[in-house]
């Protein structure tokens, strides 16, 4: 019996671009092999086409035609004489790693109300005092209930809300004296974000008219 080979894609060279496959590979490859210059240039340009209907997402793109030639020459490993519309780009042009994305890597201190607070409190501290940074500090502390009762308990102490904007701020930020914050209704929603909780006078309407329809 003879012995099955297996080839797995896992073992084969790594394509520069997957999303053209491996034909077009193979048909880069045999275009290295053809002699004639001109010829050689012909069935680049054929080529290309191929790649464009693989890949259609490309069009979207401004210049799409010439990313598709800057393509054709990234696949051949910049290695193709030929004679087309765009002159073959350096290596070291499409091959830099793009520059890293800065990543905020401070902790933050607390997780249910998020980073967006800190920063928000950052810029209070810059505000003048007066009624209007009363104003966004009441704001804030409203928006920080908010998310403190998504997370936590069922209810919180207004001076506990307080007491955190003061310690998120490291004493920058001191909540006025008497500022108040408008009540929570008792049938308002805290549940967690994308989880309705269905009022019981809301299931008591839809049984009724459940049963006026049987």
């Amino acid at each position: 019996m003879e012995e099955i080979i297996k080839d797995y894609n896992t073992d084969r060279e790594k394509l520069a671009l997957p999303e053209y496959g491996r034909n077009v590979k193979h048909m880069v490859e045999h275009l290295k092999t053809i002699e004639d210059r001109a010829k050689r240039s012909e069935q680049a340009a054929a080529v290309v086409k191929v790649m464009e209907i693989l890949n259609p997402s490309v069009r979207q793109q401004d210049d799409f035609e010439h990313k598709l030639w800057d393509h054709l020459y990234m696949i051949a490993d910049f290695d193709l004489d030929i004679d087309s519309p765009y002159p073959m780009p350096a290596k070291e042009e499409l091959s830099s790693k793009p520059a890293r994305i800065p990543i905020n890597k401070k902790p933050v201190r607390a997780t249910h109300y998020g980073r967006n607070i800190e920063s928000i409190i950052d810029l209070i501290t810059k505000q003048e005092q007066g009624e209007v940074k009363t104003e966004l500090i009441r704001t804030l502390a409203i928006y920080m209930r908010q998310q403190y009762l998504i997370w936590n308990k069922d209810s919180v102490a207004d001076e506990t809300i307080f007491s955190d904007i003061e310690k998120l701020s490291e004493g920058r930020v001191k909540v006025p004296e008497g500022i108040t914050l408008s009540r929570i209704s008792s049938d308002a929603n805290s549940s967690r974000p994308g989880i309705g909780n269905q009022s019981g006078s809301g299931k008591k309407a839809r049984k009724k008219n459940f049963q006026r329809k049987k």
